[in-house]
This record gives structure tokens, sequence and C-alpha cells, in this order.
């Protein structure tokens, strides 16, 4: 998710910016044709939905490189939705992420993401389409812009405190690798918006070629699932698009008035093939991470080498296995294991982060210092700074600690306060 600092900074960038123009008040909605107060302008949205697009997902998991194939076969979905948009001139940016919460969202300017939890619900490519093409109005029509601008961007963010809490300061180690992928972006759209995004997303797709009966599935399955016991696992989606009958009902009016078209189920099999081999692995993954919640911590092991033995290629099954060697002061063994998760993931900050923290437990400050600099290029943390200040105190560099205690300082949660400890104990010693 996007942090709520960083929105509501760039929020009030934006109003001044409009302000200044005069421009704020009301815009035409590009897909609806209505008046809508706008904060931003479109300009606007677009850079703010690039700058924070790769953040978003390296909190949730990064992308899913297992199956390079999916990511090309969704972003083709998705492009040929996005041309027959009433927004086409967005730069569309679609990606799968490696995240077994099943859910879907847009940033603006049209960067959107979908979870590999959500895929596998799914039973062909009409409602693929249905779920990217819901998606597409969102950033069309500006949904996704004013939920920003309203602050109904809600969601876990990134969470790792906890991982700095004994004594060493690399303890419990758990608390961060565990807990990545488990987050999700919940913008919060009003009834209307999510009608809205149905009604020209079922267009969408028939204009694309795709079965607006598609649609009309995707929400009866969504219903249905809200219903069982699998309601609790789907909370994430349901936040942010609440089924309902009415939706149903709505969908199947609308694809009344619209063209068939196909539901390419066997070319949508054929591509979430690998996510349905692997689906053992990431359950026995995802009950690792339960397991670890519920400080079963060898159950844990257990069930992280077991996924690992059914899919030897997913790099976060290696990593939970060195966040859980780190709990049981294994160091050594648990930076094999994150050597094993940046070879397999060299794209996911929080695998550079943890490298780092382990090398630095090893007093290999060289190589802690590389990996710790090296996070902060796919995502800039207080821990990353903070731990880079522990390296550079502990290998006498007084001036460049205080620099990075410093940076880690403005952090506004545990990691900041320790942070701040330190700059007024360097500072006095000063």
């Amino acid at each position: 998710m996007i942090p709520r600092s960083i929105a509501n900074r760039l929020l009030a960038t934006a109003i001044a910016a409009s302000v200044t123009a005069g421009i704020a008040g009301c815009a035409v909605n590009p897909v609806t044709g209505k008046k809508e107060l706008s904060l931003m302008s479109q300009s606007q949205e677009v850079a703010l939905g690039a700058q924070q697009y790769p953040k978003a997902q390296q909190t949730q998991g990064g992308e899913y490189l297992v199956d390079p194939a999916l990511q090309s076969y969704v972003s083709n979905v998705g492009q040929k939705l996005a041309k027959v948009s009433d927004q086409p001139q967005l730069p569309y940016e679609f990606v799968v992420l490696n995240n077994s919460v099943p859910n879907a969202w847009a940033l603006p300017g049209g960067k959107i993401a979908v979870n590999r939890g959500l895929l596998v619900l799914l039973e062909d490519e009409a409602e693929l389409a249905a779920v990217l093409g819901h998606e597409i109005v969102h950033a069309a029509a500006r949904h996704s812009a004013a939920a920003m601008s309203q602050q109904q961007i809600l969601g876990a963010g990134i969470a790792i405190l906890g991982a700095t809490t004994q004594n060493t300061g690399y303890g419990d180690l758990v608390s961060l690798g565990s807990q990545f992928g488990g987050s999700a972006y919940i913008a919060k759209y009003g009834r209307d918006n999510e009608l809205e995004s149905d009604r020209y997303g079922m267009k969408y797709m028939a204009a694309a070629g795709y079965d607006p009966q598609g649609a009309v599935r995707l929400q009866e399955k969504f219903v249905e699932l809200s219903k069982g016991n699998q309601s609790s696992a789907l909370e994430a989606l349901f936040a942010s698009h609440p089924p309902s009958q009415s939706r149903v009902n709505a969908n199947v009016e609308h694809a009344k008035k619209l063209s068939a078209g196909t539901a390419n189920r066997t070319q949508y099999q054929k591509a979430i093939a690998q996510l349905k081999r692997d689906a053992d692995a990431y359950k026995s993954y995802d009950d690792a991470v339960a397991a670890v919640g519920k400080k079963d911590y060898d159950r844990a092991l257990t069930l992280t080498r077991q996924a690992q033995k059914l899919q030897p290629k997913e790099a976060s099954f290696y990593a939970l296995e060195g966040d859980l060697l780190a709990q049981k002061k294994q160091y050594t063994e648990a930076l094999a294991s994150y050597e094993t998760a940046v070879q397999k993931n060299p794209t996911l900050f929080s695998n550079w982060l943890m490298r780092g923290m382990l090398n630095a437990q090893l007093k290999n400050f060289t190589a802690a210092e590389r990996d710790l600099s090296r996070s902060t290029q796919y995502l800039d943390t207080a821990h990353a700074h903070y731990y880079l200040g522990q390296v550079y105190e502990q290998q006498g560099n007084t001036k460049n600690a205080l620099s990075q205690y410093q940076i880690a300082a403005q952090d506004s949660g545990d990691i900041g306060t320790k942070a701040q400890a330190r700059v007024q104990e360097l500072g006095n010693q000063g």
C-alpha cells in the first residue's frame, strides 16, 4: 500500500499545484462524461501512480517469477482491454504479484496488479478480463485517484516492526520475512464506483471480444464464496470489491445489451497450469506463515522445507527458511538460505535487507553494507538505514553512522525511536 504520510504529502502538493494553476474543482469524468470534483490534474495522477507502483509491488511480495509466461499472458489481456477503454492513452501496466491473498487493485494512471491468489480462483480468460476491465475503469474514471485523495487507502504496509526487539538487534528476524506478501493494497470505493466499474468494464470486455457473461460468473462466484468458509481468506478482496446479489443482477442486465464473445477457457487454464501444479507448495508455505503467527516455529520450518521440495524455484520459500533459522540463532545457516533467496529473486528488497541484517550479525560488514544499500534501491526503508548505521558504528565510522540514523529517525515507528536514541547518543559523544 502507499504509506499515508506519503499520500498526504503528495496530495498536498497536488492541491497546491492545482490551485496555483486554477484547475482545482470540477473536472469531467473521462468514462461517464459527468462533472466531478478533482483535486489532481491527470498528469499528476500519472506521476503519482508511476512513483508508487514499484513500492506497492515491493511490499506485497514482488513480481511472481516462477512462471514468467504468466506475466506476459496477463499483460496481453490487460492491454487488449486498455486499448478499447475510454482512456487508451494512459501508460497502463499489468503485473502478477507473488501473493496468495486473492486481490486486484489499480493505482492512478493505469498501474494495475493482480495477485496469483486471485488467478487460481478464475476459470477462464473472460473472467480475467472482467477483473482487469473493472480495474481499468477505476483508473480511467479516476476512481483510484479520488480514493487516494479521500485517504481511503488501507492496509498493513511494511509489516516489519518487531525485527529489532531483541538485545542483539537481530534476534527476532522471523517477524520480518514471514509477514511480507501478506499485506494487501485496499482502496475502498463507493457503491456507485463499483457498479460503474462493473458496467463499463463489461463494455470494454465486449469491445475486446470477450464474453460479458464472464463478469456475471465472476460476481456469482464471489457471492457464493462470501457465504462459505473461505470468506475470511477473501477479506481483502471483499473489502475493496464487496460482492452482492444486486451486482450480479446488474451485470446480468448489462450483459443482455452486449454482444457475445469468447471465454478462452482452454488458453486460460494453460496459462495458470504452473500455478495449479504448485498449489500444494504454496499451501504449505501459507500454512508455515500461519504457524509462525502461532509461534510454532518447528512446524513452520518443516512446512517451508516441504514447499521447497515441491517447487524449488520459489525464492520466498528459502527466505522464510532463513527467517526461521535466524529465529533459532542459526545465523550461518540462515545466511545460506537468504543467499539462495537472493539468487532466485534478486528484485525483492526484503531478500537484500534480510541478507544484509544477517551479514551484519555475522560481522561481515562489507557484505552487509552492500546488501543493505542494495535493498534501498528497490524500497527505501528506515530499517535499511538503521542497520547501515549499526554497521558503520561498529566499524567506528561515526559520521556515516549518524547520517544513516538521522534518515531512519524520520520513521514514526519503533525503528525510528531506536534511531533517534542513537542520534542522541552519538550527538552527545561528539
